[in-house]
């Protein structure tokens, strides 16, 4: 097992990401999050279908907390998006 600050995961991400070891991620010396290599190329639909619960779960969660819809994260990716298309013509 391996041990890796953020700044380094993220500097190295790419050879880290390589990896068959698993690797800790810290921050400021506190476990941040931990990177398992998956040997196979795909995930299995069971986990596909776990993750997806989760995730859904948490944004849900994430979306009330702050008293957000869903109506209000698209109009707001929008706006960034357009934002984006016009300062790239600009160049």
């Amino acid at each position: 097992m391996r041990i890796s600050s953020v700044r380094e995961f993220r500097d190295q991400a790419t050879g880290l990401l390589r990896s068959k070891d698993p690797i800790l991620v810290t921050r400021r010396g506190r476990l941040a999050g931990v990177f398992f290599p998956c040997p196979e190329s795909t995930f299995p639909i069971e986990l596909k279908r776990e993750l997806f619960s989760v995730l859904s779960t948490e944004i849900a969660r994430q979306l009330k907390g702050h008293g957000l819809r869903e109506g209000d994260v698209l109009a707001d990716f929008e706006s960034w998006r357009k934002g984006r298309r016009e300062s790239r013509r600009r160049r």
